[in-house]
């Protein structure tokens, strides 16, 4: 009887087959949705899309807009870099990718940030979203209206890190919006997403978006993601020039083939955008943190309730300092003549009683009092000052405005000058005081009546200028 014999390299075929048939076919079959989408970062041209408006599963995408809302609350003073964060048990207890925290662990939010935006730590993301909303549910929703304020109409999310869950989905071109505004909006935090390591406090950790970072030229971002629903994704950013290009690709089959598409999405978006164009940032949406809201009022309009909020507590150690701004009040002066010259907000007499009136008047003696009996500095500590360039009249009105937080006291200082200039009526009487803080320096107008800083903010709503009440320490 002949036996017949197979030959190695047909066994070897036969294998091969077999495993295709079996790994390869199927996972072909199931592969998540590709989408793709291209623009020009400086105008938000669209320079390609493929699927661009499929929602989709976003994987770690979605770590963009937990930084996104960090970075928000950052600059709206609701927490601060070095803020501990008391690590939960929900919180730890989170799929990789991961810090590795420990519940009842504690550590700095600015290492949580790092840790969320280059290892892609999901435990990391939802600490953030924990500290910050109290629970990660309120978090996702506060989330999804941020995205909303952004223009991202069809991104839904359930949670802060981007595991799989029923209804947490995005698209292509939502994804490169939110891309957009981080790069625009949050310049001095978009580093973060360049690095290819970083110290997260606990360890050094390496970028999930490392390789193309390293071999695609003038690539500084921003964000991978990767879940066997959704695919590999990425949120990618590159400035060649005076050209940037953000290009997005959802459902990549690999690492390797998701970072060679992408790369020849941006070389497709350099080649289609012009050398030249006018920048036109995206913009900035108004604060919405629930956190925030309950510490102050935003007026909008007109004010139907307002509610009592909590005022900021001023530091004991700050002493007031009278400062001379005589040449910027007159330039200041001179620019509210002609912008007010035709309601008569502004006049000559004002202008003279301004100028030649560089002493203050007395300070109440409630406030005088309150001066002696505080804490006095050690003479070899210099104190970190409250520059206030009004002394107030107001006697026990313990109310204020909050016209937003600056990079400068100058700026602030000018700001607050233009605009007690431009609304003498309502702000007579005010102290204009500028606060330092480790964000910026806030400008206030504080020593007013509950009414008259209603009313004050009413008034500058008017005028487009966001307008915070500040209310007395409860």
């Amino acid at each position: 009887m002949k036996v017949r014999h197979t030959s190695p390299a047909r066994l070897g075929l036969l294998v091969i087959s077999l495993l295709w048939l079996v790994v390869a076919l199927p996972l072909s079959v199931s592969a998540a949705p590709y989408a793709a989408f291209v623009m020009d970062a400086r105008s938000g041209e669209v320079l390609h899309a493929r699927n661009a408006d499929t929602r989709l599963h976003p994987a770690s995408l979605t770590k963009m807009m937990t930084l996104y809302v960090a970075f928000q609350a950052i600059e709206n003073g609701e927490i601060t870099l070095d803020t501990t964060v008391k690590i939960s048990a929900n919180a730890a207890a989170e799929q990789p990718s991961k810090l590795g925290l420990r519940s009842g662990q504690r550590i700095k939010f600015r290492y949580l940030i790092r840790a969320a935006a280059v290892k892609s730590a999901n435990d990391a993301a939802t600490a953030i979203g924990e500290i910050l909303e109290g629970s990660e549910a309120a978090f996702a929703r506060r989330m999804t209206r941020t995205a909303k304020s952004l223009g991202m109409s069809k991104t839904t999310f359930k949670n802060a890190h981007g595991l799989t869950e029923k209804g947490h989905l995005s698209t292509a071109r939502d994804m490169s919006t939110l891309g957009r505004h981080l790069l625009y909006d949050y310049p001095d935090y978009y580093n973060l997403f360049s690095r290819k390591s970083t110290d997260a406090g606990v360890k050094t950790v390496p970028n999930t978006n490392r390789r193309l970072l390293s071999n695609y030229r003038g690539a500084d971002g921003i964000k991978t993601g990767y879940t066997r629903a959704a695919g590999f994704n990425l949120v990618a950013s590159a400035e060649r020039g005076q050209e940037r290009i953000i290009a997005t690709v959802f459902g990549g089959r690999s690492t390797a083939t998701r970072n060679a598409r992408v790369a020849e999405l941006l070389d497709m978006g350099f080649k289609r955008a012009p050398s030249r164009v006018a920048l036109r940032k995206p913009t900035k949406p108004a604060y919405g943190g629930s956190r925030a809201s309950a510490k102050t009022i935003r007026v909008v309009g007109a004010v139907k309730k307002s509610l009592r909020p909590k005022a900021r507590a001023l530091r004991p150690e700050t002493a007031p300092v009278l400062v001379s701004l005589k040449d910027d009040v007159r330039q200041a002066l001179v620019e509210a003549q002609v912008n007010g010259a035709s309601n008569g907000q502004v006049t000559r007499a004002s202008t003279a009683a301004v100028l030649s009136s560089p002493k203050p008047a007395a300070r109440p003696k409630a406030l005088l009092l309150a001066s002696l009996t505080q804490p006095k500095p050690e003479p070899s500590v210099k104190p970190k000052q409250q520059v206030v360039t009004r002394v107030s009249t107001s006697g026990g009105q313990h109310w204020g405005i909050n016209i937003g937080l600056y990079p400068n006291r100058y700026k602030a200082e000018r700001v607050l000058l233009k605009t007690a200039l431009a609304e003498m009526n309502a702000l007579d009487g005010a102290r204009r005081s500028v606060t330092e803080r480790k964000t910026g320096y806030d400008a206030n107008f504080v020593g007013l009546s509950r009414e008259r800083a209603d009313l004050a903010c009413r008034r500058l709503a008017a005028r487009n200028v966001q307008c915070f009440m500040i209310g007395p320490s409860s």
